[in-house]
């Protein structure tokens, strides 16, 4: 499995949280050095609180399941 399907399926598994306030996470870009670039969209992309959904949901769920994974960065 490659890193970002790795990443892809770490997404999945906050997608669910994300998608009943009506929002979604859109995975933009791995490269090969462990950086990660996600999006939030939808009530997710200008809700006050995406930074902390970004840091304590999204970050840590990919950083858990791939340990690879040296940054999370919002784009």
């Amino acid at each position: 499995m490659s890193l970002k399907e790795k990443v892809e399926e770490a997404l999945n598994s906050v997608r669910p949280g994300l998608e009943a306030d009506g929002g979604n996470v859109e995975l933009i870009d791995v490269s090969e050095d462990g950086i990660v670039k996600v999006k939030l969209v939808g009530a997710c992309g200008s809700c006050p609180m995406a930074a902390m959904t970004l840091q304590y949901g999204v970050t840590n769920a990919i950083k858990q399941a791939v340990p690879e994974v040296k940054e999370v960065q919002s784009v």
